[in-house]
């Protein structure tokens, strides 16, 4: 008997002892030599980093025993930081393209999705479809206000009945229980520019009551820029809820240099306890549907009802005067060269090409008239995806620099050979620590990796990601800051960047040698505290 309780005695202090003398044991993978950029924004240090399975459990000033490790990664010379996480992703090719690597190879370890009001519903058996397939990033999503919407109302332009809001904020409940980090907003598109600012409150603080965020593509963002910043302030205020001015811009040449007053816009907010923040990509195009530049009532009831008033003459001339109006003062930048085609299913030697050099192949002069002709003739044969050519550098410095703006890419998944998108689905975080930080020196690169990692994790709250840090979830990226750079161009984009030799997602090695290797160590990470989430974030998905 005495002998039993011994034993029982040694193996309760087993884990003891273990807690007490973790290096023990061996380490997994060891990152030697490098310089750690935390993701808090502090100052640099040169420190070793050790992993053990999912977790970074030593981050060392001195140099750790290298024989104790499995593998161990040299990165003298190298940056080692916490995983980018991507406040604005478009995930929809996901389960096609598991690999996601035009996020991974960037650094981006988790993502989120379900941004400009656009998600899969319901959401909870979307996500255990990821979990099942397996992924290389983490992913993370939003409720899309417009696909509830869509869902209620179809492409109606009205108000909702009682009884159908209380069907959507019902919706907008299910999926945060389900693990939806907020609610996402795209008041420029439809069917959610149909919805008047107190239907979005409404659903808001659904999302507030269990500790979401608000985030929103602005009802406009060129002539009506204020207008669309201060309802989104105002939507965050009554609702009570954190919010994110996403892909903060300034479009067209009329509003260029407006940055100056939505910042203004956003510290009186703060001041005035309005919990705003802004993300923010780092180019000067933009990319969307070209149907975009039609006005939303020629677009309501859907595809057909927008093919029955193409019928009528005197609707057809003023969905063309609202089109002409929209290329010369907004989206279009007053130049139909500004608009190029990045996805055409009807006509792919369209890709790549601007809406001019369709109007010249078709005899037609490159005027906005008759770039607006074309237009209505691209949504007739079933639309198509635009890069927009209208954003000022000067604002989107400005932004940047502003204390309360991460990064984020707004880049849909890509993979080489589909189709022609923005340079943003492959460069936007190198090209900040290229471009910004190293050459323009906008930012110090503590500066650049905090905007990152550590605030969007805040943003998120994901306590154990974002930083770099003893017990912090093993999300880590190694890059050169000498030659990290985006390759990525307008003129070509299917090209990876420059400088990112690895990638280590839940401590599995992602992107190996600058290649990805397969590794499919992602999760599908779920807001604190739903049914799903076990003790958190840091414990959800598999």
């Amino acid at each position: 008997m005495r002998l039993l309780s011994l034993a029982a005695a040694l193996l309760l202090a087993a884990p003891l002892a273990h807690a007490q003398q973790p290096d023990t044991a061996r380490y997994d993978l060891l990152i030697a030599g490098g310089t750690v950029i935390d993701g808090t924004g502090a100052p640099r240090y040169r420190a070793d980093v050790a992993i053990r399975g999912d977790r970074v459990v030593r981050v060392s000033r001195a140099a750790l025993d290298r024989s104790r490790a499995r593998r161990v990664i040299d990165a003298t010379g190298r940056v080692v930081a916490p995983g980018f996480i991507d406040l604005h992703a478009h995930l929809e090719p996901l389960l096609a393209m598991p690999g996601a690597e035009s996020a991974v190879r960037q650094g981006v370890t988790t993502a989120l999705g379900g941004p400009d009001g656009s998600s899969p519903l319901p959401l909870a058996p979307y996500m255990d479809s990821v979990t099942r397939a397996g992924v290389a990033i983490n992913v993370a999503y939003l409720v899309g206000h417009g696909s509830i919407r869509r869902t209620v109302l179809g492409m109606a332009d009205r108000a909702p009945s009682p009884a159908e809001l209380a069907r959507m904020t019902a919706m907008v409940r299910e999926a945060m229980r389900d693990g939806a980090f907020g609610l996402s907003t795209g008041l420029k598109y439809l069917p959610g520019t149909f919805a008047k600012t107190d239907e979005v409150i409404a659903l808001a603080r659904a999302a507030a009551d269990s500790g979401g965020i608000y985030t929103s593509h602005l009802r406009e963002e060129g002539l009506g820029l204020l207008d669309g910043v201060a309802e989104a302030i105002r939507i965050g205020r009554d609702a009570h809820i954190p919010i994110v001015l996403t892909h903060h811009k300034v479009v067209g040449k009329p509003m260029w240099g407006a940055s100056v007053t939505t910042l203004a816009m956003v510290d009186s907010a703060r001041r005035a306890g309005v919990d705003v923040m802004i993300d923010q990509y780092p180019y000067t195009a933009s990319h969307t549907g070209l149907n975009v530049l039609i006005p939303s009532w020629a677009l309501a009831g859907g595809d057909s009802a927008f093919v029955r008033r193409l019928g009528s003459p005197a609707l057809r001339d003023s969905m063309r005067r609202g089109v002409v109006e929209n290329i010369m003062n907004d989206r279009g930048g007053g130049d139909i060269a500004r608009v190029q085609f990045a996805r055409v299913t009807w006509d792919k030697s369209l890709e790549g090409k601007t809406l001019a050099d369709w109007a010249r192949r078709e005899g037609k002069a490159p005027t906005p008239e008759n770039g607006a002709t074309l237009v209505l003739e691209a949504e007739r044969r079933g639309g198509a995806n635009a890069i927009f050519h209208v954003i000022d550098e000067r604002d989107v410095e400005r932004i940047m620099r502003h204390p309360q703006t991460m990064i984020a890419s707004d880049g849909r998944l890509s993979r080489p050979g589909d189709g022609h998108p923005h340079p943003r689905a492959y460069g936007t975080f190198p090209r900040v620590l290229g471009v910004y930080a190293r050459e323009k020196r906008l930012l110090t690169l503590e500066e650049a990796v905090h905007k990152m990692t550590g605030m969007p994790a805040a943003r998120l709250g994901l306590a154990d990601r974002g930083r770099l840090a003893e017990g912090a979830a093993a999300d880590v990226v190694v890059f050169d800051p000498a030659t990290v750079r985006d390759q990525s161009t307008y003129e070509a984009p299917h090209q990876y960047p420059a400088g990112i030799p690895y990638v280590i997602v839940n401590g599995a090695v992602a992107v190996d040698g600058g290649v990805p290797n397969g590794a499919r160590a992602g999760r599908v990470l779920r807001r604190i505290g739903t049914r799903d989430s076990g003790l958190g974030t840091r414990n959800s998905g598999a």
